[in-house]
């Protein structure tokens, strides 16, 4: 006997699935989207300036977990490693050496957030070929992080299909039975 839970991940999935099957409507405009510019964060953080002109890879900063699920966001003393020496008169460098300092987290905006019940592993995802940038866009040329791929249901659903990946349930969501 299924859990109201899970009947609700199976409606919604049926819904994303049927929404996801509608054909456009032939002859609506299609209007270009202006790029997304990301939250303001606490501390002015610039992916272009890292990863694109310094060359320093994803991995080099966010360190996967010992299960490999997850992908941390650096602490400011990870941070601190190279800029205790480096652009230390810049202001936002400043606040990073003050958030270092007193050893607590930076209120970074979050950009990107599954709902609690869905799973998902970067490890699996790396394991199968998948890159930082199918899920995150390219950051490396942004200077503030947006939101730029669709990490809905459907969204996820369509990149399993053209990667040939399971559209099983239980592969994203954990359904007891």
């Amino acid at each position: 006997m299924l859990r109201i839970r899970e009947v609700i991940i199976l409606v919604l999935a049926g819904i994303t699935l049927c929404c996801a099957r509608m054909p456009a409507q032939a002859g609506a405009p299609q209007a270009t989207a202006p790029a997304p510019v990301g939250p303001e964060q606490p501390i002015h953080f610039s992916h272009m300036v890292h990863a694109d002109q310094l060359k320093l890879p994803c991995e080099y900063c966010h360190v996967m977990s010992r299960s490999g699920d997850t992908l941390a966001i650096p602490r400011a003393g990870m941070c601190m490693q190279c800029h205790q020496t480096m652009d230390t008169s810049n202001p936002e460098v400043q606040k990073l050496a003050q958030y270092a300092k007193s050893g607590s987290f930076i209120p970074w905006v979050r950009v990107y957030e599954l709902p609690s019940f869905v799973s998902f592993s970067h490890k699996e995802h790396i394991e199968h070929g998948a890159t930082c940038q199918d899920c995150h866009g390219d950051v490396a040329h942004e200077e503030r992080v947006a939101k730029v791929t669709d990490i809905s249901m459907a969204g996820c659903m369509s990149c399993h299909r053209v990667k040939h990946a399971s559209l099983d349930c239980n592969t994203c969501h954990f359904l007891q039975q």
